[in-house]
């Protein structure tokens, strides 16, 4: 049995990545946006809140190798889907940790939709503040939400803690394609020293004792869509919503982020999916 304990924290989880609105709270032309009415509106049609697609997920999943009745942890899980699709694999006993409200209720509903009969649990909480015993699950995973664990560091070493011998810890990083220009790190409130480079992200591995087994980076076309989706999502909801000042506010966002990812983002930041062994 997995053995877990989930505590209510004021601490901001979002559960997924977007360059430059990592606290999507702020103001944005005068005006304050809620961050779960953000992450609500502009991830409504993503299957994974990052820039990856489902074939990729599979083949980490495959490089994985989980056993039959594994036991595996996914922080900041966004919609459950790594969950369920290792459900709907084989046996496992699972647990999914997000924040977000809408993001609770989507991964419930996708659990009950599509494996209504597996051991899954979703626990609404903050990753930071969730306990579960040492060395307890076979795969540990958080995709693109290495803040909660103060960066890519600190996220290699807590979910090593909990993963087994021989388990497998997974994560997704963004990083620096190339030196991001001045304006780009303004426009989008990322600082240059919050992220490294591709090749820094696998050493990170190394030197937390982890053995490397799969380094993929996010295709353009995967980026395209990501942001793409967000976009439109937002469009859309402005357009059924003229009067609502919420509305308004979501889309600036929005365009200020697609705006910034076509100007520098595109050719400036990159996402790693990164897949290492404990020994």
């Amino acid at each position: 049995m997995i053995s877990c304990q989930a505590r209510n924290s004021p601490i901001v989880e979002s559960g997924d990545f977007v360059p430059g609105t990592k606290v999507p709270g702020r103001e944005v032309s005068g005006q304050a946006v809620d961050r779960w009415s953000y992450w609500t509106v502009t991830h409504e049609d993503h299957v994974l809140c990052n820039p990856l697609s489902t074939a990729a997920l599979d083949e980490a999943l495959d490089a994985a190798r989980v056993p039959e009745g594994g036991a595996v942890l996914d922080i900041a899980c966004g919609k459950a889907e790594l969950l369920v699709r290792l459900a709907e694999r084989g046996r496992i006993r699972g647990v999914g940790v997000v924040l977000a409200p809408a993001f609770v209720r989507a991964a419930r509903e996708r659990v009950r939709a599509r494996v209504p009969s597996a051991d899954l649990r979703i626990v609404e909480d903050d990753g930071a503040r969730f306990q579960a015993d040492p060395a307890s699950f076979d795969l540990v995973a958080c995709l693109g939400a290495s803040w909660i664990f103060g960066g890519h560091r600190g996220t290699l070493r807590s979910l090593s803690r909990w993963t087994r011998p021989g388990g497998c810890v997974l994560v997704a990083q963004p990083f620096w394609r190339r030196e991001p220009d001045p304006a780009y790190l303004a426009a989008t409130g990322l600082a240059r020293t919050e992220l490294a480079t591709h090749e820094d992200d696998v050493a990170a591995g190394r030197e937390s004792g982890l053995e490397p087994v799969l380094a993929r980076e996010a295709t353009l076309a995967e980026w395209d869509e990501y942001e793409g989706l967000q976009w439109r999502a937002a469009q859309r909801h402005a357009a059924a919503n003229p009067a609502d000042a919420d509305a308004r506010a979501i889309l600036a966002r929005a365009r200020a982020s697609w705006d910034a990812y076509v100007r520098w983002g595109r050719d400036t930041l990159g996402d790693g999916l990164y897949l290492f062994r404990k020994p």
